[in-house]
């Protein structure tokens, strides 16, 4: 994924966060490049803005190795493990502080004009900055944020490596990364504009946020639009479905449930609440029939599934015209989806399996084109070996997450969650582009 400049990562980023639009957060821009692509965000939840001003502290001959980091209002992180193996003096700790502590109070000072910085007592706060590379500083940050007083730190960032990503997932409460590409080497090699942010745009940003009124309030649960027990078209058949449509949305996600499952299901109808508090549409329908179900071999006809999840899909598109429609499949209803999502003509803008049978697809793996998520619980180590071979035969922008200490049914204590937060942001990701 590439972005124009801040200001365009900043509104993609925007549509990724939604979902905390709820919570009262606070955005906190990291200067000065992080600052541009947070106001975009800020805007967006109608939220207050303000900077995290923060500054690592380095082992005085050899900089690179931080011992400890400061922030506003007295925040003091120190590593004595790092101290004591680095063997730096106390009277060295104390001057790197001292050095450290004039110059944030410079750059805080400078950057707000004089202007309190935001209170982050009992608040979500969502640390933003224009890419991460090492994650040092975006760990520091959160650290900093959770030590004055936030109640819940989301990081969030338009690119990042995998590994640095998979690092600050242990120090946030929840990361937030639009692109985690391989082949990472620098933030701005995926900007077109990656121009120095000078302090004078950060000053006037921060200004404007002060004075603009935030928006009206989002919508929240109470207003969103329910069609309860629709009927999908799905060719020859009706099949019935649950259509939720928050305000707003443009982009609707299809539920291809598994064997034993329905739209009934805990599990999916989680998932589906999660992307309807994201602002996505989703529309949960059975693909077999009741009489169906009785025949388990039914439940392993991928081709016949694949062609009613077409049909549906082609019956959404002419009564809601959404923007975009994506695939969510369960166990062998993710194969269905991924063999839908192959139709050249089908034109889905993204797919998520959870504990799914993308092996299944067999053949038609390859000629998938919509990016694909494939999320497996760490204890479920069958499928997840069947999914390695099957993300092996995808062309198609993949990713495979393993959930740790998750079974097949991700029945373990916020297991869900986290796989729900997973497809929540690959959609949002994919389908706002």
């Amino acid at each position: 994924m590439f972005f124009t400049d801040r200001a365009d990562a900043g509104r993609r980023l925007a549509a990724a966060l939604r979902h905390l639009a709820t919570e009262d957060p606070v955005v906190l821009g990291l200067p000065r490049g992080g600052v541009p692509v947070a106001f975009q965000v800020a805007r967006e939840l109608g939220a207050p803005l303000d900077v995290i001003v923060v500054r690592k502290l380095g082992v005085p001959y050899h900089q690179e190795l931080g011992f400890g980091a400061i922030g506003e209002g007295g925040v003091r992180i120190i590593s004595e493990d790092i101290v004591r193996q680095a063997r730096v003096a106390r009277e060295d700790v104390a001057a790197v502080e001292r050095a450290a502590q004039e110059a944030l109070g410079r750059q805080a000072h400078r950057l707000r004009e004089g202007r309190p910085r935001v209170p982050l007592t009992g608040r979500t706060a969502i640390v933003v900055d224009d890419g991460i590379a090492t994650g040092a500083t975006a760990a520091a940050a959160c650290e900093v944020v959770r030590a004055q007083g936030a109640s819940r730190v989301v990081l969030a960032a338009p690119v990042a490596p995998p590994d640095a990503v998979a690092w600050l997932r242990t120090e946030a409460d929840e990361v937030v990364c639009l692109s985690t590409p391989h082949a990472f080497r620098a933030v701005g090699e995926w900007y077109q504009d990656f121009s120095q942010t000078p302090d004078e745009e950060v000053v006037a940003l921060l200004a404007d946020a002060a004075r603009t009124p935030a928006p009206a309030e989002p919508a929240t649960e109470t207003e969103l639009e329910v069609e309860v027990e629709v009927e999908v078209d799905a060719g020859a058949l009706r099949l019935a479905g649950d259509l939720t449509l928050p305000r707003g949305a443009g982009a609707v996600v299809m539920f291809a449930h598994g064997s034993g499952s329905s739209r009934r299901s805990p599990r999916n109808r989680a998932v589906a609440t999660a992307l309807n508090r994201a602002g996505l549409g989703t529309l949960l329908f059975d693909l077999l029939t009741p009489a169906e179900e009785s025949d388990r071999a039914n439940v392993f006809a991928v081709e016949p599934l694949a062609g009613r999840l077409s049909d549906a899909t082609r019956w959404l598109r002419s009564r809601h015209a959404p923007a975009a429609v994506g695939y969510f499949g369960a166990s062998t209803g993710a194969a269905a989806a991924l063999l839908a999502a192959a139709d050249p003509e089908a034109d889905i803008g993204a797919v998520v399996s959870r504990g799914g049978r993308p092996d299944l697809a067999g053949p038609w793996l390859g000629d998938v084109r919509a990016p694909t998520l494939l999320i497996v619980g760490g204890r479920d180590t069958t499928v997840l070996e069947l999914n390695r071979q099957a993300q092996a035969e995808l062309r198609c922008e993949n990713r495979l997450d393993v959930v740790p200490g998750a079974t097949h049914l991700f029945e373990e204590p916020g297991t869900l969650d986290e796989a729900a937060e997973l497809a929540r942001d690959w959609f949002t990701r994919h389908l706002s582009a």
